[in-house]
């Protein structure tokens, strides 16, 4: 563990628990490492859809929308267009 590393404590429902248990022995990894690879990667996730909340609302601002009705009117299209 890195000096800078921290704990950080989280309750966790018991099954979660278990099948961390059962892939971390699957897989040979430690169930930290586990919880660190997932965090990670829900944090780039997390970070990606703020980025792209942040260009639509971008986008509305300068007034680059599409009516409600245009809207109906392409997913109706797409309805048909599966038939």
């Amino acid at each position: 563990m890195d000096s800078r590393d921290r704990v950080v404590t989280a309750n966790l429902p018991a099954k979660l628990v278990s099948r961390l248990d059962e892939i971390a022995l699957r897989i040979d990894r430690s169930k930290s490492w586990i919880v660190r690879q997932a965090l990670t990667e829900w944090l780039a996730e997390e970070q990606r859809r703020y980025e792209l909340t942040l260009e639509a609302l971008k986008s509305v601002d300068q007034g680059s929308t599409i009516p409600h009705e245009e809207v109906l009117a392409m997913m109706e299209q797409r309805k048909r267009a599966r038939g």
